[in-house]
């Protein structure tokens, strides 16, 4: 059998299974799929890696079961992991790479490559999928075609209608909104169809009591309930006197250490009580299984409780956005009556996309005959046993910058202990660049050992290139045509950063990008593009510390000769790419404005002044934060 085949990576025809049923074999199986948003590897008390966040709900539904010590999420970011939930395939086959699905504009159902980036990046990323396409055989689908009632209860972000959950399977959707976190959690949150009741209600709260009536409705027929939690997404906020609490039992030497993010776990923990009582107070424990997952890594970079990061994924390195295992290693449970044993353990490595062919095994429905799955039945895991597979993939072909533990656009190889990243590009001869962890050696990646065990490096990313040559239909980093910065420092324990140096006749702190040509004037900037997309990229705030305090206003005078409008992208930690429109007077008049940036942090900036050829004069720059101070400013004299 090929080692592809072995992970699962094929076109796989249906696998039966008599699992679907519980010990009552007149009765099939109910599956509660919980999603938690962001909660980290070490945010419960599953593998003894916190003291402060107190998780018994938690713990209960994993000792009715097997508990993952080696569970991986199929990205370091939200949309493309539920995409793989949903799907069976990896980011690099869905194409969903980024979380770009809230964002309104044209809907986008595959993945593109892209040819150009800034010249300070060695690789481009590839423009994401931002929709689920419908035409697909989610899980949802399948199972409801088995005759099952299906409920989506909570977060989506997999695109608005018409592609919520109502046209992926879903017979319910509450509260039926594409954001990509909670419209708040404590009594300020409304949904079209779905008011607080009261000023302190925790949408957390709401949503398990939602999922609860929901699931009294169809105890009688076999049912799958998604509870995708908004909880512990922010924005931050929690119930008053669990934060109180929180407040009294810190200890301030403690990674782990806000109040506020411990009363949202404490909250969440709650969640999963409240399911699991109804569960057994309906009786239908002995025939309902629970998947309990993550769909990234904790997040270490937001900011909360006065200047807290709101948690720490110790021992493991990085977080949410990073492909580090703090941002991809994630608490992982699975209940299965009549296969899974009580109180069980494996530190079996498997990932997100092995619960589509999974579940449907185990529920006695086979796979679709023409569609590709990546992920692998874990039965084998599931009852104490070993899984054949050469590794697990995690795919990531953006560079998260911003972010502490940023790393350029990649893809990681799990296998058995260890762990190699390719970076695309990021090699000195222009080649990849390889980082290799051990963790039986070092389980905080601190060390790159690449150069200590080349064979291995190899080895592993011959793997990686056969799952690459595999995937039909893809969407690659590119080599950058229009990089120019020669030197590179190796920085961050073998992660490459650049040594910036200004060219000659540019822009301190700036770069042009796209199609135009960047030039410094007696008093003014001069951006000059013969093609269709001119933008001036900030590189000062891309590679430094990223500004926090917003939302900012972004104001400059600007004179145009160009078209179209102007667009300011910027990055925040978590958020890929957004983006803020703008109308411009393009009269060759110099014009003063004002752009709002709603995000609490940027952590790089572009002005893309129009979208045809041109003449544009930046005569200064500068952005506010919330309190109306100047947190940068840029003046051309």
């Amino acid at each position: 059998m090929s080692g592809l085949r072995k992970m699962g990576v094929a076109v796989v025809c249906g696998l039966l299974f008599a699992g679907g049923f519980s010990a009552d074999a007149e009765k099939p199986m109910n599956v509660i799929f919980i999603l938690a948003d962001d909660l980290g590897w070490s945010d419960t008390e599953l593998y003894g890696t916190t003291q402060y966040y107190k998780t018994p709900n938690i713990n209960r539904l994993a000792e009715r079961g097997m508990l993952f010590t080696r569970a991986y999420a199929n990205s370091p970011f939200c949309a493309p992991t539920r995409a793989s939930i949903l799907t069976g395939q990896t980011p690099l086959r869905h194409g969903s790479t980024a979380p770009n699905h809230h964002i309104h504009g044209e809907h986008k159902l595959r993945a593109k490559e892209s040819p150009n980036a800034p010249a300070y990046q060695k690789a481009t990323a590839p423009a994401t999928a931002n929709r689920l396409d419908t035409a697909w055989p989610t899980l949802a689908k399948l199972i409801k075609a088995k005759g099952y009632a299906t409920g989506h209860f909570g977060k989506w972000h997999l695109g608005m209608e018409p592609y919520s959950p109502l046209e992926h399977g879903f017979d319910v959707d509450i509260p039926n909104y594409p954001g990509p976190g909670p419209k708040g959690y404590v009594g300020d949150w409304k949904y079209p169809n779905l008011k607080a009741r009261h000023p302190k209600e925790n949408i957390e709260d709401r949503m398990a009591e939602e999922a609860v009536a929901w699931m009294k409705t169809v105890k009688d027929q076999p049912f799958y309930l998604n509870y995708w939690a908004f909880s512990v997404h922010a924005p931050f906020d929690g119930h008053e006197k669990l934060v109180e609490h929180y407040k009294k039992t810190v200890d301030p030497n403690d990674e782990q250490r806000a109040p506020t993010y411990a009363a949202m776990v404490h909250t969440f923990d709650d969640a999963i009580g409240t399911l699991l009582d109804a569960v057994d107070e309906l009786g239908i424990a002995d025939h309902t299984a629970f998947v309990f997952t993550s769909d990234n890594g904790g997040n270490m970079y937001d900011i909360i409780d006065g200047g807290l990061p709101p948690t720490n994924n110790r021992p493991l390195r990085g977080g949410k956005g990073t492909e580090w295992d703090g941002g991809v290693r994630v608490p992982t449970a699975v209940v299965w009556p009549g296969v899974t044993e009580k109180g069980t353990r494996t530190d079996e490595v498997i990932q997100t996309c092995d619960f589509y062919p999974t579940i449907l095994s185990l529920l006695d429905i086979p796979l679709p005959a023409t569609w590709p799955v990546d992920g692998a039945d874990i039965t084998p895991a599931l009852k104490g046993g070993t899984m054949d597979r050469d590794g697990i993939f995690v795919y990531f072909p953006h560079a998260a910058i911003g972010i502490p533990d940023w790393l350029p656009p990649s893809i990681q190889l799990v296998s058995g202990d260890w762990k190699l990243i390719r970076l695309f590009y990021h090699g000195t001869d222009g080649g990849d660049e390889l980082i290799l962890s051990n963790f039986k050696e070092d389980v905080g990646e601190t060390e790159n050992l690449a150069s200590k065990y080349p064979e291995k490096a190899q080895q592993l990313n011959g793997v990686i290139e056969d799952y690459l040559q595999s995937v039909d239909e893809k969407a690659l980093p590119l080599r950058n045509p229009q990089f120019r910065i020669k030197k590179y420092v190796p920085e961050n324990r073998g992660v490459p950063k650049p040594d910036w140096k200004t060219p000659e006749g540019g822009i301190e702190g700036w770069e042009e990008g796209g199609t135009a040509t960047l030039e410094k004037k007696m008093g003014y900037a001069l951006l000059e593009s013969a093609g269709m997309d001119p933008n001036l990229v900030s590189t000062e705030i891309y590679w430094k510390t990223p500004l926090s305090g917003g939302p900012f206003k972004v104001l400059f005078a600007m004179k145009s000769t160009s078209e179209g409008l102007g667009e300011i992208y910027y990055q925040h930690a978590f958020n890929p790419k957004h983006s803020v429109e703008f109308t411009v007077k393009h009269d060759g008049v110099s014009h003063e404005y004002v752009v709002e940036v709603p995000d609490p942090i940027i952590g790089g900036f572009r002005i893309d002044p129009g979208s045809a050829p041109g003449r544009v004069e930046f005569d200064y720059i500068r952005i506010e934060n919330a309190a109306g101070k100047v947190v940068k400013e840029w003046r051309f004299e």
